[in-house]
């Protein structure tokens, strides 16, 4: 059984088809129509889509100006690009624990990173749950810091009962097959600032600013008055992305629904955290992970062998970052440093969770989970 498996269907052949017989497959229509589903769909002004969250992340740190002497506070549990877009524009991503309750950026964590150096923070709603917006929105005026929303696991997720991506910040989705909609790799920036928005799109296009006085004509090549690279999404990719959003809240109906199932199958389990809701916060559920309790990593991974083993697809969370090599040997950092975010990654488990997933998949994942829970007391092994 694999971990996820997107869902596509004769809408998205219909509009590929209907792209590549009009001959415009760079960015074009397809692009401008799935950017005013999309922003319309969260609350927004301006989506801009791009190739990958990768680069929406580093457009938006790039847009506000973000660079050397800069730091930059960034979960140390998250997927390296949130941390990774800070490097690329030469400021410091600096790391800052998470609640291993929710996966996310703890308030007191990103007080404790902070110094007069720091001027943003890149929040990330992980796994599809939308992080404490309102203390770190709060947090950030304090100390007039910009947000960066890493939303790439929440399309759809709400906050307060709005959209992430509605709430004044920079958001930057992903489209990813791991995704909740899909456009094979593609990324997106919403904002309600024109202006900024405008950089945006230069920024993705070369730096392109436009034509003289405003005109395109036959022998004008246009104004080129930032440096910029090529990150636009192609036609292709964004046929795909419209047909996708006509599907959105069906998707996120059905993963509401196998989240809640889980959680009845696996009700009782004392060793096995399911993952939390606070207040205020959506949960779409891009991926459901739950945290062992007890036996720490061994036990973990002796849990996900047996699963493998019974063709049930596993992965941790994802990275505790201030491990991985760069940061590591770049910072001087340890493992002990950020101790909550080592723990999420070494005893996280993401159980399967996709459309058309049926009750008797998520029956065997969770009977199997119960007994791979299970094997240490009975002294075999499955």
């Amino acid at each position: 059984m694999q971990l996820t498996f997107p869902q596509f269907g004769p809408e998205e052949i219909k509009n590929l088809q209907e792209c590549l017989d009009s001959g415009w497959v760079t960015q074009g229509p397809f692009v401008s129509r799935f950017e005013e589903l999309f922003a319309r769909r969260h609350q927004v002004k301006q989506a801009l889509a791009c190739t990958s969250c990768t680069t929406a992340l580093h457009l938006a740190a790039w847009a506000l100006g973000l660079g050397p002497g800069d730091e930059v506070i960034v979960p140390a549990f998250t997927w390296v690009t949130s941390a990774n877009c800070v490097e690329f524009v030469g400021a410091k991503a600096v790391f800052a624990e998470v609640e291993p309750a929710t996966f996310n950026i703890d308030p007191a964590g990103v007080e404790a990173a902070l110094t007069p150096r720091t001027k943003a923070i890149v929040v990330v709603h992980l796994f599809g749950l939308a992080a404490r917006m309102d203390e770190l929105t709060a947090l950030a005026a304090r100390h007039k810091l910009h947000i960066i929303e890493d939303a790439a696991c929440a399309i759809g997720t709400t906050y307060a009962g709005r959209p992430v991506g509605a709430h004044g910040n920079l958001t930057c989705f992903s489209f990813h097959p791991r995704k909740v909609i899909t456009t094979g790799e593609g990324g997106l920036i919403t904002t309600d600032d024109d202006a900024r928005a405008e950089q945006i799109r230069a920024l993705r296009s070369h730096g392109s600013t436009g034509y003289p006085a405003g005109l395109a004509r036959p022998y004008t090549m246009g104004l080129f008055d930032l440096l910029g690279s090529n990150y636009r999404l192609s036609d292709l990719q964004a046929a795909v992305g419209v047909a996708q959003m006509a599907r959105l809240d069906s998707l996120l109906a059905e993963r509401l629904a196998r989240a809640d199932r889980y959680r009845e199958l696996l009700a009782g389990l004392g060793d096995l955290a399911l993952p939390q809701v606070p207040e205020k916060c959506g949960h779409t559920y891009q991926s459901f992970v739950v945290r062992l309790l007890e036996g720490g990593m061994e036990r973990r991974n002796r849990i996900m062998d047996i699963l493998a083993a019974r063709d049930i697809q596993t992965r941790p969370g994802t990275h505790a970052v201030h491990r991985l090599g760069y940061y590591r040997e770049k910072y001087g950092l340890r493992p002990e440093d950020f101790p909550l975010s080592a723990s999420c990654e070494d005893t996280s488990i993401t159980l399967p969770i996709f459309p058309g997933m049926t009750e008797a998949d998520q029956e065997k994942v969770a009977a199997v989970l119960r007994e791979a829970l299970a094997w240490p007391s009975r002294g075999g092994a499955k």
